[in-house]
């Protein structure tokens, strides 16, 4: 199996912060991708007792400056 290399924030809409980091591997398709997001979004917004829709995902880029 291939390392991680498609990686995810999560962040809090009403203040901005990065509340929590994900890894998934590049291997899976899209709606799987989408659905393990999900299921992760909802943890986090368990864990941090959040309303849900409060949360969304944004994928980290390394090259997103250098274009």
């Amino acid at each position: 199996m291939k390392p991680a290399d498609r990686h995810y924030k999560f962040i809090n809409s009403k203040t901005g912060y990065v509340i929590y980091y994900h890894s998934i591997s590049s291997e899976r398709s899209a709606g799987e991708i989408r659905a393990e997001l999900q299921e992760v979004k909802n943890k986090v917004a368990i864990q941090n007792g959040i309303y849900c829709e409060t949360i969304y995902w944004e994928e980290i880029r390394e090259n997103a400056d250098q274009q």
